[in-house]
């Protein structure tokens, strides 16, 4: 996978705010507020900065936790994760691995086959539901 690389000043340009300081700035998105959080179409989720397909809606699931939640990625290689103690805790961050957007996290607690919730910003995605 070819890394997409820009300056924060072309991240800037071409996303909306919100999308520049979740994706950009590892800010977080209200809880519940986000337009997937309950949404069932069946597609792919794509990242929102490069369209890099990160999750399949198979792996979506109702956690209650307030963001979409999923059990796994859409390929081994989708992101990267990475150590987050910010905000007095240790989390894993997970990233796109082609524009190192952030997207979230992942947590040990999802359901069977991974155990893993992967707990990500509707800002950071796009879905392009399946025909």
């Amino acid at each position: 996978m070819e890394k997409l690389e820009k300056t924060l000043e072309e991240w800037k340009a071409m996303l909306d705010p919100q999308q520049y300081e979740v994706c950009r700035l590892s800010a977080t998105e209200r809880p519940f507020s986000g337009k997937y959080n309950d949404t069932k179409t069946d597609g792919v989720y794509h990242c929102v900065c490069c369209n890099e397909a990160l999750f399949d809606s198979k792996a979506k699931f109702d956690s209650g936790c307030g963001w979409p939640s999923f059990y796994e990625p859409i390929g081994e290689s989708a992101m990267t994760e990475l150590r987050d103690t910010t905000h007095g805790m240790i989390r894993t961050e997970v990233k796109c691995a082609r524009c190192d957007a952030h997207l979230g996290h992942v947590f040990p607690d999802g359901p069977p086959p991974t155990g893993l919730r992967y707990c990500i910003n509707s800002v950071c995605l796009n879905l392009e539901p399946r025909e």
